[in-house]
């Protein structure tokens, strides 16, 4: 691809130092984000999401320890920047501004005894208008745009005063409203009924669009990750497993995780018609003190006895499709390959 890159990460790690042991939350993440482009990021509960886009604003308690690199290019004119390195003061300049985040819950994101118009107006203030009449016509601009009804009257009320959808699109306005470089959506359309689902999606993408924002977009949804992103990464256990173009993501899936995702997915093709939904037997297992081997072991029905258990998988590459690599942790992948076998079941 010729699209310049937005971030990078490179062997992210996000490792609590508990009591009883150490909890790898986040074990050697590495992807690009592109101008332009969304990257969807798809698995259960637990497996590691929020916690390595939290990372990238290094927005986790103290007892995380982050190693790897992350690196922000904010504009050509500018030396790319290496989260893990500035200082808090430096960081602050780039939270709100340069990359936006909307949080999944936005009763706890936001404060409750400030008005909405009063914190988007402080990041607006921060990063782009220091005169405050000019950040409040830069608020209210952003809350017509996400479809707020009458802003000049919300701009002035507290969370508590919203529903549940009029303080998402809130949130969303405080994300697009300094026009971010890079927007992280953590599951915005959780909570929301269907319509307001769509314009939210909707919004996002006329971000990416209108500004040439890249995005990466979390989800339990893969109908959503279908119809959001141009690349995808499947995580499981702190790890990507999977790694594709969205096209050969949902037609060439090769990581028997990803597929028994699908598989727990309806399907509307008129020859899969009555076909009985498969769910995934087990749960993720807690990522602390856990034995070598792939994490998906124990669930997986292609496991090779006395070699998915014994040995750390390494993400291999098996192609490229429109100029995007096909990268697959599984060594029943690369047994498939080694006999000429077909991927697919």
């Amino acid at each position: 691809m010729n699209e310049k890159t937005v971030l990078k990460l490179d062997d992210l790690k996000v490792h609590f130092h508990l009591d009883e042991g150490i909890l790898k939350a986040v074990d050697g993440v590495s992807f690009n984000v592109y101008e332009g482009r969304t990257l969807g990021i798809v698995g259960e509960s637990g497996c590691g999401k929020s916690v390595t886009t939290q990372a990238i604003l290094r927005l986790l308690p103290k007892t995380a320890k982050l190693s790897g690199n992350i690196t922000f290019f904010e504009s050509d004119d500018q030396p790319p920047v290496e989260i893990l390195e500035i200082s808090d003061k430096e960081l602050r300049l780039i939270r709100g501004g340069g990359i936006s985040m909307i949080f999944q819950e936005p009763m706890k994101a936001f404060s409750p005894v400030h008005t909405i118009g009063n914190q988007i107006g402080e990041a607006v203030m921060l990063h782009v208008e220091a005169d405050a009449a000019k950040a409040r016509d830069i608020v209210l601009e952003a809350l017509g745009r996400v479809g707020m009804s009458n802003p000049g009257q919300r701009i002035d009320e507290y969370t508590h005063q919203l529903s549940g959808g009029m303080r998402q699109r809130a949130m969303i306005a405080m994300a697009i409203a300094c026009r971010p470089r890079l927007l992280i959506a953590d599951e915005p359309t959780t909570a929301l009924d269907v319509t307001v689902q769509a314009q939210v999606l909707s919004l996002i993408n006329e971000l990416k669009d209108n500004f040439g924002s890249a995005v990466i977009f979390i989800t339990h949804d893969l109908g959503v990750i279908a119809e959001m992103s141009d690349e995808v990464a499947v995580m499981y256990l702190g790890k990507v497993v999977e790694y594709a173009d969205v096209d050969t993501l949902f037609h060439d899936t090769m990581h028997p995780y990803t597929r028994a995702l699908m598989r727990s997915m309806p399907d509307y093709k008129e020859e899969d018609q009555g076909r009985r939904l498969e769910s995934i037997e087990g749960t993720v297992p807690y990522p602390m003190n856990l034995p070598p081997g792939c994490g998906f072991y124990t669930r997986c029905k292609k496991r090779i006895e006395g070699r998915c258990n014994v040995q750390d998988i390494p993400l291999v590459d098996v192609g490229e499709v429109n100029g995007v690599k096909h990268l697959v942790r599984c060594l029943s992948v690369a047994k498939s390959d080694e006999e000429g076998g077909d991927h697919d079941e």
